[in-house]
């Protein structure tokens, strides 16, 4: 029984029909959102989302089935606790005050797909791996910012520009043009109550350095977890094949290291009858 669970679910039908399922219960919740659309069929969105949720708790069945005795192991990945959690959500009937809550927790199923597109999963993996060193870059652009946003206070606000008058109002500021959110129109009216010279180089040094210099560190941090997590992922992969080898391929191995070590056993003796022909001819 165990082996016929895993065969199933790893066989490739299988992935697809999970992942087709949880294709289609994302485009069902986006139809339910019409609330006309929901009143005319509401007996047939019932039925689906119920053949949709019985796929996803077969599914479930089966991998814990696949590991037999040891259930523990299929949760010992977090993105298996995940699955389990959103299939165990899914089913909590949505009646009472939190029907609302827990109607748009169906929509949580779509995240399976990060669990079941292994590509999608390393990049989410990297995403999550590179958020303690983003830390740090995030701390950089505080930093860059708190500067830029007390500069700029001295050097705009008290001079009449509303959108320098306080400090909460010059951070708004900056975030609206590190976004490049018509930081023009910032431009322009800090123009009028400061030197032109004074207003390029705040902004374009400011723009230069939140902009280019931070977004290129956050990238560099997100390709650099992407790299380890990938490596990681290669890792599993090869410990999880060398465990899942049968006691043939086993024997098979010792066998072949056999052959190898009796082939260099041969050539060494070769070695030695050659270097002893040779010191006698020397002689």
């Amino acid at each position: 029984m165990t082996q016929v669970a895993k065969s199933i679910t790893g066989s490739g039908p299988f992935r697809v029909l999970v992942i087709g399922t949880i294709v289609f219960s994302g485009v069902l919740a986006g139809l339910e959102t019409d609330a006309g659309l929901l009143a005319r069929h509401r007996a047939l969105f019932a039925g689906l989302d119920a053949a949709v949720l019985c796929i996803f708790v077969a599914e479930l069945a089966l991998k814990l089935i696949g590991h037999g005795r040891r259930l523990a192991d299929h949760f010992r990945d977090g993105w298996n606790v995940f699955d389990a959690l959103i299939v165990v959500l899914c089913l909590v009937p949505s009646v009472g005050p939190f029907a609302a809550v827990l109607r748009t927790v169906r929509v949580l199923r779509v995240l399976r797909l990060v669990t079941a597109l292994p590509k999608l999963q390393l990049l989410v993996g990297a995403l999550i791996k590179s958020l303690s060193a983003m830390g740090y870059v995030s701390l950089l652009l505080g930093l860059l910012f708190y500067i830029y946003a007390v500069a700029g206070v001295h050097l705009f606000g008290k001079a009449g520009q509303a959108d320098f008058a306080t400090l909460p109002a010059a951070l708004f500021t900056l975030f609206r043009t590190v976004t490049l959110d018509n930081w023009g129109e910032f431009f322009t009216g800090a123009l009028v109550h400061s030197p032109g010279l004074v207003v390029s180089v705040y902004f374009v040094t400011f723009i230069v350095f939140g902009t280019m210099i931070i977004l290129n560190l956050f990238i560099g941090v997100i390709t650099h977890s992407m790299t380890e997590a990938h490596a990681e992922q290669s890792e599993r992969l090869r410990a999880g094949s060398a465990k899942s080898a049968g006691p043939g391929d086993e024997a098979a191995r010792i066998d072949a290291v056999d052959r190898q070590v009796a082939a260099l056993q041969t050539a060494l003796d070769t070695l030695r009858e050659q270097l002893r022909d040779l010191r006698r001819s020397s002689a």
